[in-house]
């Protein structure tokens, strides 16, 4: 096994690559560094100063289930509670679903926290800071707040 191991990207099965692609470069903000196609299928490899961190791969025919193995959640972590408030606004603006009502605390009375929603497909995403979220509010006293979503 190598010494260390970390993530290189993740990939998303979608639906609809057009309205994801519009969803994750648009409002997430991530750069389309390439895009291609399999008969059918496309795909789309997403990034930030041209290092891959997310491709998305049109083959899914329906939408996210929680209650199947595979992916729970995908969260991406910002500097400040200031950038998760201002992904936040933009969301709003787009109509995004919110699994909690604005900033809530990872754990109750932890620093770190987020918010956390849905993409197109419904699979759930989280943008989150490290610290700055002291006196949010965690919607559960006994378990993590990115657990049952």
């Amino acid at each position: 096994m190598p010494s260390t191991l970390r993530t290189g990207h993740i990939g998303l099965n979608v639906t609809d690559i057009d309205r994801s692609l519009a969803f994750y470069a648009d409002v997430l903000g991530f750069q389309v560094i390439g895009e291609g196609k399999e008969g059918e299928s496309r795909y789309a490899f997403l990034g930030e100063n041209g290092t891959l961190v997310l491709t998305l791969w049109q083959q899914a025919d329906a939408a996210y289930d929680r209650t199947r193995a595979g992916l729970h959640h995908l969260a991406f972590e910002v500097p400040a509670l200031d950038d998760v408030r201002a992904a936040e606004q933009q969301l709003r603006e787009r109509g995004t679903e919110f699994a909690y009502d604005g900033v809530v605390a990872h754990r109750e009375g932890g620093a770190s926290g987020g918010i956390f929603f849905h993409d197109p497909d419904g699979t759930r995403l989280e943008i989150y800071a490290p610290t700055g979220a002291e006196e949010a509010p965690a919607p559960s006293a006994t378990a993590p707040t990115c657990g049952f979503f």
